[in-house]
């Protein structure tokens, strides 16, 4: 508990380079979309026996977190998708979020990307204080998380009630995963949270 939070504010953000890309989720709203990915996924492997699975979306700050050995060295932003602001500082304030992953022998390297988000709950708890204490209340949880992640003091960060949820993997060593099914399986045994069980 006591490495999550530093002593002193950090005078700015270092952005980094991603080990691989990160890409922006598309959004889809009526079912011809829905078609046409299809047809793309068809194609694409060649079969007409494709298997989905649906997650919720949460509507947060797209993060990849790091880990070797097991331990958590690094967490960017999703920044420009090909680099980031390092925000490790910051997320280490999550107390959802494991300082070390679950594992007795844990991959040489693991990024897990998701969103860090306000619960509803906590956002409007956080207007409540904002609003008591003679401040003006935030608009919304993403403005309010995207806001609280800039933060140059990681103790005013750990005052937020952030959360995170995970649901993807940029770059692993020393894992092999070969569904969607099998990464959030994985990412739950770590410790990483996810959106619950997938519907299939």
């Amino acid at each position: 508990p006591t490495r999550r939070v530093g002593g002193e504010p950090i005078e700015g953000f270092v952005t980094r380079r991603h080990s691989i890309p990160m890409m922006s989720l598309e959004n889809s709203y009526n079912p011809d979309d829905l078609r046409r990915f299809h047809e793309y996924v068809r194609r694409g492997l060649g079969s007409d026996s494709v298997t989905y699975v649906i997650e919720p979306k949460v509507d947060g700050v797209s993060i990849s977190v790091g880990y070797e050995d097991g331990l958590l060295t690094q967490a960017l932003t999703r920044g420009n998708g090909t680099e980031g602001d390092d925000v490790t500082a910051n997320i280490r304030t999550i107390p959802s979020l494991p300082l070390r992953l679950d594992a007795a022998s844990p991959p040489a390297v693991v990024e897990a990307r998701g969103e860090v988000y306000m619960s509803r709950a906590g956002f409007a708890e956080l207007n409540q204080r904002r609003e008591a204490a003679g401040e003006t209340p935030f608009a919304n949880p993403r403005n309010a998380t995207a806001g609280t992640l800039k933060q140059l003091d990681p103790r005013l960060v750990a005052e937020r009630p952030l959360d995170c949820v995970f649901y993807a993997f940029g770059e692993v060593r020393g894992l092999a995963v070969h569904s969607q099914i099998e990464l959030l399986e994985t990412l739950r045994r770590f410790g990483l949270r996810t959106q619950g069980a997938p519907a299939v």
